[in-house]
Order: C-alpha cells, then structure tokens, then sequence
C-alpha cells in the first residue's frame, strides 16, 4: 500500500479500535460484531475522501473521551493537545501497549493469551514484510494490525517492539529486582522504547532519542514509586533494595525505620531528577505544537515526585495522582511558555 492508503487505514482502524475497547481503556481479546478489517477493507478506500465524515465520527469522539481517560488519565488529558492526526497515531500505539500489558498484568495473568498475542504480533508482521496487504485479511487482530503499519509508516526500529514484549514477558515470572541493573533492563523494554515509539511518531531527529528514553524512563521510575504498595499487592518490587536495613517496602517493615526510608525514597527520587533533566536537554528538538502535550505529561510526573518528596508516606496512603484540572491547566501554562522544561520544586543532588 502506499502511504497515502496507509493513512486512510489507519484512522478506520483507529476507530475500529476504539470500539474495542471496555470500560477500563483496556482493549478487548475480540472485536466486535460488524467491526472486521474485511470491513474496513471495502468501506474504505484511495478513493474516498479522507476528511468525509465517517458515520460513527461523533460517538467514536465520545468513545475516545471516556475509554482512553479511564485508561490513563495524564496521557489521555496530556494528549488533548496534540493534533488530530498524531493523537490517532498515539492511540493506535497505546492500544498495543495496553492490551500486551494488561494480558500480564490482570489478576489472573492470562499467560496463554500473552503469548498468543505475541505469536500473532510477530507472524503479522512478518506476512506483511512481503505482502503490505497482510494486515487487512478478516481475522487480522486490528489493535496488531493498527501497531504493524505504525511501526512501519513511523519507521520505527523492530527490536524496539521486541524489547517491549520482552519486558512484558518478565512480569509473567519475575516479581522482584534487586540491583538497579535488573530494573533498568525492565525498564527499557516497558517505557524507554515507548519513547523511542514517540519520538518515531512525531518524525524527531535521532539526536532527540537519547533524551526520549530518558523521559520513558524516568517516567515509568515514578510509577514504580508512586505503586509501591499496589505493587506488593501483585506480589512485585520493581525497587532494588540497596544499602538499606528493611528487607521489604512493606509498610510494616519500613515503619520500624522511618528516616532511613525517607532517606531511601529520596534517594530513588533524585535518580529520577537526573534522569529528567537528561530528557529535559532533547526537549528543544520537539517541535513546538507537539512539544506542549509531552512537556505537560512531563510535569505531571514532575508534580507526583515532588509530592512524594515532601512525603515519602503518602504512598501507603494513596496513589498521587494528578487530577484532570491540573493537568489541563499545567497545558495552558505550556502553551503560553512553549512547553520548555520548568525548574523541579526540591534539590537532590
């Protein structure tokens, strides 16, 4: 296919996705009734006008608003500032990301349908190496099918997918890290690659790539932190334990050493300074209407490790997260300050 007929596929299957998804944000093992790629195939064409409006346009709109929010709130009210055009390609992307991730994740694993996901991932892609029409066949899955013509419209390197379902894979039979090492192969696969896949997306220089791992990974080690006590709960610690007494995070552990836990988080957390302000470098490589939604994500992750700085304890308490009006307001701020990265609250280091 052309890259104009790839375009066009891609927003059909964007919005077949969309229907695909639950309630959660989490898209669904199958697509439903009426929904298949053999559809899309005939009702979409080179022919036919792009910008018509596609009969389910408004309801999908809606769709998109209230799935893709539930899924993950700072993304989803972070990427409201992208154009139209790259917020598909990002949804597309998230939808892959997702469904691997939820496969893995849910109580129970459903391990079998992980690598079932994986199996078809890679013969997918493979079939469409030599047949670009391989991803509209009927039974093509289209949250895969959607992420095999991103990865190849955006260029994307294969090993970055690769390095992703690994990590993944890991969280079927590693529960605890105990050495940075360790995490930070997990976190290459889970979030530096997701960066890699961004900057891909909006077309940046590879002296921009550095920095777009560096946000991917800085991100996912506030998760790790902010999620300490989710995580317990699935059995996991993505922190190394490291020249500290407690044996555990758990919070029974941790209460019998109070300032050395505090010292602990804020050390983890000025890992994280660092990380950030390496990302903070590549920033002038973003152009600046797509450099507003991710500098505003950015800041939300900013904003959660200053929270915790002023109080390792709060996350037994609840998971800090930022709510829809600050992460629409901190967007109105980068609009008018062009998105540049702002001076973090707490010194570290």
């Amino acid at each position: 296919m052309s890259r104009k007929e790839t375009d066009i596929t891609l927003i059909s299957r964007y919005e077949i996705i969309m229907q695909c998804m639950n309630e959660n944000g989490k898209v669904q093992m199958t697509q439903p009734e009426g929904s298949t790629t053999e559809n899309m195939k005939t009702e979409t064409s080179p022919k036919e006008n792009p910008q018509k409006t596609h009969p389910m346009k408004t309801e999908l709109q809606q769709v998109h608003l209230d799935l893709f929010a539930a899924g993950s709130k700072t993304y989803y009210n972070a990427t409201r500032f992208f154009p139209d055009d790259l917020k598909k390609k990002v949804t597309l992307l998230y939808a892959f990301v997702r469904k691997a991730d939820s496969l893995v994740d849910d109580q129970p694993q459903d391990e079998p349908g992980f690598r079932r996901f994986c199996s078809d991932f890679r013969s997918l892609r493979e079939e469409f190496a030599s047949d670009s029409h391989a991803v509209l066949q009927p039974d093509a899955d289209p949250v895969i099918a959607g992420f095999v013509e991103l990865e190849e419209l955006c260029g994307f390197d294969p090993a970055w997918a690769d390095a992703f379902l690994y990590s993944m894979e890991l969280d079927l039979h590693k529960s605890e890290y105990n050495c940075l090492d360790e995490t930070l192969e997990y976190i290459y696969g889970s979030a530096e690659v997701i960066g890699l896949f961004m900057a891909g997306i909006m077309e940046l220089p590879r002296e921009a790539f550095h920095g777009a791992r560096m946000l991917g990974r800085a991100m996912q080690y506030i998760n790790f932190l902010r999620d300490i006590h989710e995580d317990i709960g699935l059995g996991r610690r993505y922190i190394p334990l490291e020249d500290v007494p407690f044996s555990s995070l758990r919070e029974a552990e941790t209460r019998k050493y109070p300032r050395e836990f505090e010292t602990f988080m804020r050390r983890e957390l000025s890992r994280f300074t660092g990380w950030q302000e390496e990302a903070d470098t590549s920033f002038a490589y973003i152009p600046r209407s797509f450099r507003i939604p991710v500098r505003t994500a950015s800041d939300m992750y900013l904003w959660t490790a200053e929270q915790i700085y002023e109080d390792p304890w709060v996350i037994y308490r609840r998971q800090v997260k930022p709510s829809k009006t600050r992460i629409m307001l901190r967007g109105a701020a980068n609009v008018i300050r062009g998105g540049m990265p702002r001076k973090i609250a707490y010194a570290t280091h």
